[in-house]
Parts: C-alpha cells; structure tokens; sequence
C-alpha cells in the first residue's frame, strides 16, 4: 500500500519472533505477485533483542527488517 497510494520509494517491513515468516511472506508477495518487477528486495537485516517477560524472566526475541526500494 506504501508504493501505491503514498508513492513511497522504499518501505521497511519489520517483524519479530512468531511473526518473521509473516513478514516474509509479505515481502515475497509484494516483489512476486503484487507489484512484480517494480519493486525489489536492498537489505535484509536480522538481530535479536532481549527484555523481560510478565514472570520477570530475561527472554531473547529474534527481530528482522526487510528493506524493499521502488525500481
């Protein structure tokens, strides 16, 4: 919706845990079906962050941002 209606040239889709193949998923749908051939994948970046739970536990998520740019 960024590239169409707000003209964006690059968008950033984030993600964390669980929600990393959504993520995915919605970035190989937008380069392959929605928008195929005009826009790309530039960066793929993946990390994790660490904080505590509602227990007070110290939990470490995966994170990932995935950079797609407007051809």
């Amino acid at each position: 919706m960024q590239f169409t209606t707000q003209n964006a040239k690059e968008v950033v889709v984030k993600a964390r845990g669980k929600f990393i193949s959504r993520a995915v998923d919605i970035a190989e749908v937008a380069t392959k079906r929605f928008l195929e051939g005009a826009i790309a994948v530039s960066d793929i970046k993946i990390d994790s962050e660490e904080f505590q739970n509602k227990e007070g536990k110290q939990v470490r998520v995966s994170t990932m941002e995935i950079t797609l740019l407007k051809k």
